[in-house]
């Protein structure tokens, strides 16, 4: 078999099959989302747009929304900079894209004698390159604010960019203390990691390891995601719809799609930084090894699937989460939104921080 070819064809097969179950599911949030607001208000959803005189539970309506934006009229404001209003969309979605690639959605497998990672791209920087290109992701929002030329989309602009740079900041420092616990930077060592078991009960998880590590990331990424209740750059009801105001068409998907991503992605990573992302409980490659030395055997196909279905469960949960979340918990003022991000987080991850050193320093000394 020609090498080149075969890499080439492995890795465009992995970049397909990636994008193909997060724009997927991309697809299937927007729907989640309003059946699920319409669950919590006791209300239908939605039930309008059929197919053949079906409805299905409403699942056509995302076909009909892009049905929608792509023949919907695009304008362009007259007194905004037109450069910069076309390519704010763009600057939002590009980094939610990029971010999928050093996702571990499996374990390596055996192909034709090779050893494959179901990853796009394995770096061994990969929570660097997590931070650095999801950080871009405000350019996108700041431009649409001032490109408009508009007070609200201004005004939501700036909100966005005290809040996420408050949040980035406490973000970071929530998973200095898994860094620290399973010694990589890389995601699928992270991972891996985790599939070792503390007290030779509990499974390795992040979350086990690092509870208030694992609070602080998730509150620090529904504000990074601008979801509520920290959706101050959009607030409807003071900001008509913020940053976004004077976008339509596909422009305006462009932020939808970017939001959702943010999302399916934001949820991959909590699974694959505190939840095992592959790794099942008890899950050997030979089959199930349970506390106390009872083993069955599971066959090694068997055991693949079983994997990748713990992480597309995983991220399924987390990405509803955030539908739950924003129709239970009301939107924070923005004076609350910064407090808690200045003076509750930011102390709470460096204590964090000072603690998981602590217990590392006395259990490597044989204190624990």
């Amino acid at each position: 078999m020609n090498a080149p070819l075969f890499d080439i064809g492995v890795s465009v097969a992995r970049i397909a099959v990636f994008f193909a179950f997060v724009f997927g599911l991309v697809v299937i949030m927007t729907w989640v989302e309003r059946k699920g607001a319409a669950y919590m208000q006791d209300r239908r959803g939605p039930n309008r747009a059929r197919i053949l005189g079906m409805t299905l539970g409403g699942i056509f309506h995302p076909l009909a929304d892009a049905l929608k934006f792509l023949f919907k009229e695009d304008f362009i404001p007259d007194s905004a900079h037109r450069l910069f209003y076309q390519m704010a969309p763009m600057f939002a979605l590009a980094p939610a894209i990029l971010t999928i690639a050093i996702i571990p959605f499996g374990p390596p497998v055996t192909v034709a004698g090779r050893q494959i990672p179901l990853q796009i791209a394995d770096l061994n920087v990969g929570i660097l390159y997590l931070f650095a290109v999801s950080g871009m992701a405000v350019y996108g929002v700041v431009l649409a604010g001032w490109s408009s030329n508009s007070k609200y989309p201004l005004l939501g602009g700036l909100r966005s960019s005290a809040q996420m740079i408050s949040y980035e900041v406490s973000m970071g420092l929530s998973i200095v203390g898994i860094l620290m616990v399973f010694s990589s930077v890389q995601l699928s060592e992270i991972a891996r990691g985790q599939g070792e078991l503390l007290f030779g009960i509990l499974p390795k998880w992040g979350v086990f390891v690092q509870p208030l590590g694992f609070i602080l990331f998730l509150v620090a990424q529904y504000a990074e995601a601008n979801r509520t209740p920290f959706d101050l750059p959009e607030g409807e009801s003071e900001l008509v719809a913020g940053y976004h105001t004077e976008y339509g068409s596909f422009k305006f998907s462009m932020f939808m799609m970017a939001e959702y991503l943010h999302m399916v992605v934001g949820a991959a990573v909590v699974a694959t930084l505190f939840f095992g992302g592959w790794q099942f409980p008890y899950l050997g490659d030979a089959g199930f090894l349970f506390p106390g030395g009872a083993a069955v055997a599971v066959p090694a196909w068997a055991v693949l699937l079983l994997r990748i279905g713990s992480f597309v469960a995983k991220t399924l949960f987390f990405a509803w989460l955030y539908v739950w979340v924003r129709w239970t918990i009301p939107r924070f003022r923005y004076d609350q939104v910064m407090r808690l991000g200045w003076k509750v987080m930011l102390p709470l991850a460096l204590l964090n921080i000072f603690v998981t050193g602590l217990v590392l320093l006395l259990i490597d000394r044989g204190g624990v």
